[in-house]
């Protein structure tokens, strides 16, 4: 019988991803001077964007 994981998954996920090699930490905006750089696209925002208006990148 199988039971559900129990505790922090998203952790186990990480760590599974990890040790493949694979990056595992969150993705933000990069901050560039007085605006936000899009990680995605390089697209410079205003401080109060959420979503790139270039590429649709959303943290």
């Amino acid at each position: 019988m199988a039971s559900a994981p129990t505790g922090n998954d998203e952790s186990v996920f990480d760590q599974f991803l990890a040790d493949r090699g694979h990056e595992t930490e969150r993705v933000d905006w990069e901050p560039e001077y007085n605006k936000k750089q899009c990680p995605e696209c390089g697209g410079l925002h205003d401080l109060s964007a959420s979503e790139c208006s270039v590429c649709g990148w959303h943290p």
